[in-house]
Parts: structure tokens; C-alpha cells; sequence
């Protein structure tokens, strides 16, 4: 039987290089993705959101150290998932505005072209899949890799190249389908997710904690914003900051809150924009914290709901980094 690599050696890994990440696993991590001849998400020239951080990041993961993990394509999203989190009159306006060619503009930042609306119903689709699967143990944990982000939706509007809240979705169905009691989102995108805090402001089931960096777009997420139950965490950290302050802000306000809320499941809104060459953060974290808190979530998340977690692709957006970035990530799953 082949083993996982401990701790200690997959952060040597990490130092060794980008794809030097994971070893097989006995216990089956799941990969959810778009199908290769799926419709592809491109808000057109010049956007951060390019097609080409997720091929990067599916390049990556399809490099033989993970040959161990169990694979799946993401389907639709049902139109009962989606209303769990959107308004209908919302849902009903993101289709109509789905372009036949060309593009169409539901914000500034959140731009359609003719593979966006079926891109954002499979990124919601593959995060309701990853659910579905972890909570019947038919996965120890799940990453899925997807294109548009989500965690700047709001339930009334598209935000922040987001156009459907794919970890709301994902939480709303853990709670409504599978019985779940707490369900716990956890974000380190350097962007902090204000569409999941909206949406779950007032949800004494939920636990939201983000680390992001502040001030920065959307401009939300100061550690006096708490939630209606004191169901909201934020951790802001300031440009510059690198690891240490990273990791010291969720030993001291997330980690400890995420072990106390005793979850069902764990989401994470996986964002890798806080890497040092992102070219729209200020922060400055490399793979191996990545890798590491990955790691320290995993711990809890073992003690307290037999290891169930979910990881969704938000932010990154320089494709090598991302890729890189991805992969420790996806290495610290395989762990389990």
C-alpha cells in the first residue's frame, strides 16, 4: 500500500518545486471540473479572469502525482440549488442576459460571453457534486476547479467576476439535503467575500471567517463585522503582509472559532490571489502557506466532522502561480 507523505515531507516537496506537491493517498481525495468541451467562461480582452487560469490550473492537476485522486465533471446546477442562494427575479435576468455572441455587461467587473451563463451554472453545479459526494463519504474531501469565482455574488446581483455564489450554493445544499447542522466557510482569498457574508449574515448555522487584505476591493470585511449571531470572523490583514501574519491571524481569530463551531462540513472559498506575484493583491504568501493552512483547517476538520471539506477556486491570476499554488493546495488534500 502506498502511503501519504507526512507533513514534513510534503513542505520539503513544496521546496523542491511546483509540482513536487502530493503522493498517492488511500483515502480518496476527489477532483471536480468542467468537461474538456465544456463552454468556456472569457469576459473578453484584458480581464483578469482570463480562460487561461484554469487550463493552468488543470495542466496542473493532471501531472501524475495525482493520478490517486478520483475525478468527476461537473454538471449544472439545479434551478432548486440556485434559488437556495439567488433571488428568482436575479436568476431569471442572468439567463436572459446571456449573450449569443459577443459580450453583455451585468456589472463592470462581471461580463458575459456566450459560455458564461452554462461556465457559472457548472461551477455551481461541480460545488452541489462535491457536496453531494463528501457528505455520503463516497470522498474524503473535494477540490473543485471552476471558472467563474463566486464568493462576491450577491443573491440579487452579479459582482466581482462572479455571477453565482458557488460556496452559499454549496453550504445551502449540505443544510437543506443532507441534514447538516453547521455548516463552516472558511476564505482566504485576498479579496474578502462579501457576497457570502451578505447571504449569511443572519444564518446562526453558518460560520463565516475570511482572511483578505484591507483596505482593497470590495472594500468590506473589518474585524467589527460579525454577523447578526457573531456568525462572521474577519481576519483583514494589511498589504505587505506575508506569511507569519498570515497564519498568526488564523492561529488567533479563525482556527480557533472554526474548532469551537464543531461543523458538518467545512467549504473553503480557495482564493491564491494573495500570492506575492498576483498582480491584483498586495499580500505576499507563497505555496507553502498555501499548503500549510490547508493543512491546519484539515486538523479540524478531522476532530470535528470526520475530515469533510470541500475546496472551491476563487481568486488568482497569474496562471503559473495559480497553478503552483493549486497544487500544494490539492497535495495538502491528498493527505487525508
Amino acid at each position: 500500500m502506498t502511503t501519504a507523505p507526512s507533513r514534513r515531507e510534503v513542505l520539503a516537496l513544496t521546496a523542491a518545486g511546483p509540482f513536487c506537491l502530493a503522493r498517492a493517498s488511500a483515502a480518496p481525495t476527489l477532483l471536480v471540473a468542467p468537461a474538456p468541451d465544456a463552454p468556456a467562461h472569457d469576459p473578453g480582452p484584458g480581464q483578469p479572469d482570463r480562460t487561461e487560469r484554469l487550463a493552468a490550473v488543470l495542466t496542473a492537476l493532471n501531472h501524475d502525482l495525482f493520478r490517486f485522486a478520483a475525478r468527476a465533471e461537473a454538471p449544472p446546477a439545479s434551478d432548486s440549488a440556485l434559488l437556495r442562494a439567488h433571488d428568482a427575479a436575479y436568476l431569471s435576468r442572468l439567463k436572459s442576459a446571456s449573450p449569443k455572441d459577443g459580450y453583455a455587461s451585468l456589472a463592470p467587473d462581471a461580463i458575459m460571453s456566450p459560455g458564461s451563463y452554462d461556465a457559472a451554472l457548472k461551477a455551481a453545479g461541480g460545488a452541489v457534486l462535491a457536496v453531494e459526494r463528501v457528505m455520503r463519504r463516497e470522498a474524503r474531501n473535494a477540490f473543485v476547479a471552476s471558472r467563474p469565482p463566486g464568493h462576491h455574488a450577491l443573491p440579487h446581483d452579479a459582482m466581482g467576476f462572479c455571477f453565482l455564489n458557488n460556496a452559499a450554493i454549496a453550504a445551502r445544499h449540505a443544510l437543506a439535503v443532507h441534514g447538516a447542522e453547521r455548516v463552516a466557510i472558511i476564505d482566504f482569498d485576498v479579496h474578502h467575500g462579501n457576497g457570502v457574508q451578505r447571504i449569511f449574515w443572519d444564518e446562526r448555522r453558518v460560520l463565516y471567517c475570511s482572511t483578505h487584505q484591507a483596505p482593497l476591493y470590495p472594500g468590506t470585511g473589518a474585524a467589527n463585522e460579525t454577523g447578526a449571531f457573531d456568525n462572521v470572523v474577519n481576519a483583514p490583514l494589511r498589504k505587505g503582509d506575508g506569511g507569519e501574519a498570515f497564519r498568526a491571524a488564523f492561529e488567533a481569530r479563525i482556527l480557533p472559532r472554526l474548532d469551537a463551531f464543531a461543523p458538518d462540513l467545512v467549504i473553503l472559498c480557495a482564493g491564491f490571489d494573495a500570492h506575492l506575484h498576483d498582480p491584483l493583491g498586495g499580500l505576499r504568501l507563497g505555496e507553502a502557506d498555501f499548503h500549510d493552512i490547508t493543512l491546519s483547517i484539515m486538523e479540524i476538520a478531522a476532530r470535528r466532522c470526520g475530515g469533510r471539506l470541500v475546496s472551491l477556486l476563487e481568486g488568482g491570476y497569474r496562471p503559473e502561480d495559480l497553478a503552483a499554488s493549486v497544487a500544494a493546495h490539492v497535495g495538502a488534500l491528498m493527505e487525508a
